[in-house]
């Protein structure tokens, strides 16, 4: 009976908090995509929008999956072929195969897109914890990437190692809170709620993806199915759980393989919000803040060593979902990225 409690007061709340801008058509994501492939232990699901190449492929934060690319994915499917998907485990994705490190949802990933035929050479955007995965991709198959757009994306293997220390002891620590979710939903029992926010109304656990569960830039029927999966599929939770126990093995391995991409165009997108949800940053004004996201956007700037053709782009009025906040700022990128090796191409074959 509690269950069925909250999950009526829930969806009044999400039906109170629907967006009034929301992106058009965003119930997309609120059920499953039109393909779903299988490939090495994992199904996976993808939306797929237009048509053209190179592909357009978007990898997520953690604790995200496909919707957050709700109004960017739709614009660029405008001009190219561009397919979001679910990482194993999230959204409409089956479970895959344990651990969950970024060498096997690259692996997976790039099996999945061939299984479907979806050809490369493929533009990756991946933000926040995506990142990982999308670097990883492009080390381990660098002749199927035309280019690379990180966003916000994480940067711990780069930065000094002090901060990097830090980060990885308070990425284990949250393991715990999110185990204790993970098992309540398994057992069906109530779920922990969430620290109290001043003159917010408590949720439960279930709302933590994402930056918040419900979401102002969703439809409430979008924000009402993610719910829906938040509180019923312990696959996720493991999922994610694993991902990151395994970011320091992760961060190791991309500083032992990274590659050079030659030509091929890398945009890196830093907001100096790193980690930031919703602007402004409740500790904006603090100095350890300040120092942290200078230290984020230098150690950011490692990455236009990765190409020869490789710039920085700042966009300061944004959270870390600058997807959300400044879409015009990751299309244009994209756009950038994809005119590029248009040409580049163009210049191959003649």
């Amino acid at each position: 009976m509690k269950h069925l409690g909250w999950a009526i007061a829930a969806s009044l709340l999400l039906t109170v908090h629907a967006a009034a801008h929301a992106a058009p058509g965003d119930d997309v994501y609120s059920r499953r995509g039109r393909t779903m492939v299988a490939a090495d232990g994992a199904r996976l699901n993808f939306y797929c929008m237009g048509s053209g190449s190179p592909t357009v492929v978007f990898d997520s934060g953690w604790e995200d999956w496909a919707p957050p690319w709700a109004v960017v994915q739709p614009r660029i499917a405008k001009w190219t072929r561009a397919c979001s998907y679910d990482r194993a485990g999230a959204g409409f994705s089956g479970p895959g195969p344990m651990p969950r490190t970024s060498v096997r949802i690259a692996g997976e990933l790039h099996s999945a897109l061939s299984k479907a035929g979806i050809k490369g050479p493929y533009i990756l955007v991946g933000n926040a914890f995506g990142g990982d995965p999308v670097r990883t991709f492009a080390d381990l198959f660098t002749p199927d990437v035309a280019g690379l757009v990180l966003v916000e994306a994480d940067a711990s293997d780069v930065e000094p190692k002090a901060m990097r220390d830090e980060d990885d002891r308070g990425d284990l620590q949250y393991v715990a809170q999110l185990r204790a979710c993970r098992d309540a939903v398994a057992a069906r029992k109530p779920l922990p709620l969430l620290p109290s926010r001043p003159g917010m109304p408590r949720r439960t656990c279930a709302q933590q993806f994402f930056r918040g569960l419900p979401e102002s830039e969703w439809s409430s029927g979008l924000n009402a199915a993610l719910l829906r999966i938040a509180q019923t599929k312990v696959p996720m939770y493991d999922a994610y759980i694993s991902e990151m126990q395994e970011m320091p093995w992760d961060e190791t391995w991309l500083k032992q393989h990274v590659r050079s991409l030659g030509a091929r165009p890398v945009r890196v997108i830093t907001t100096g919000n790193h980690g930031v949800g919703h602007l402004p940053a409740r500790n904006a004004a603090d100095p350890k803040h300040v120092e942290y996201e200078r230290q984020i956007a230098l150690a950011q700037a490692h990455w236009l060593t990765l190409s020869s053709n490789a710039k920085q782009i700042f966009v300061p009025h944004s959270s870390e979902y600058v997807e959300f906040d400044q879409p015009a700022a990751v299309v244009s990128a994209v756009r950038d990225v994809y005119d590029q090796s248009v040409l580049a191409g163009k210049r191959r074959r003649r």
